[in-house]
């Protein structure tokens, strides 16, 4: 296992500023100061977490894979007294930055609509305008005569 160096909780509480963010997440303490503006969430988000164990949160939050990969990206040290249990779902594919800065998502869309109903509601509003006209047109159009 490659040594890291070992902070206690009360070394991590002086690091919660934006100039200086640290927090813990399974042990592993992070310095987010430069992924502030960058995190998808918001930097509101890492500043309340700032110089605490934020472990439940992330885990709340159900990161990616990829998001799992960038805490070994941030990884400044370890926490005293933590035993790391088995890292299987933490998987680094590179720790290089990346090229070309891209964020991915996907979004679960449950309101499907028939698609009769999209014609419906095109049509309908156009029959009630129609109808409302014709009207308008022969009762203005009769009392003329």
């Amino acid at each position: 296992m490659v040594e890291h160096t070992v902070f206690t909780l009360s070394q991590v509480t002086q690091h919660k500023s934006k100039k200086d963010c640290w927090l813990v997440i399974d042990g592993r303490v992070l310095n987010v100061t430069k992924f502030l503006e960058d995190h998808p969430g918001g930097e509101e988000v890492l500043l309340e977490s700032a110089g605490k164990d934020a472990t439940q949160e992330f885990k709340d939050i159900g990161h990616s894979n990829s998001a799992k990969n960038l805490l070994l990206k941030h990884q400044v040290g370890v926490l005293q007294g933590y035993t790391f249990k088995n890292d299987a779902d933490v998987q680094v594919a590179s720790t290089e930055e990346p090229t070309k800065k891209e964020m991915s998502a996907f979004v679960i869309k449950d309101d499907r609509m028939p698609k009769y109903a999209a014609l419906v509601e095109f049509f309908v509003p156009l029959v009630v305008a129609g109808s409302y006209f014709s009207y308008r047109y022969l009762t203005t159009g009769s009392s003329m005569v």
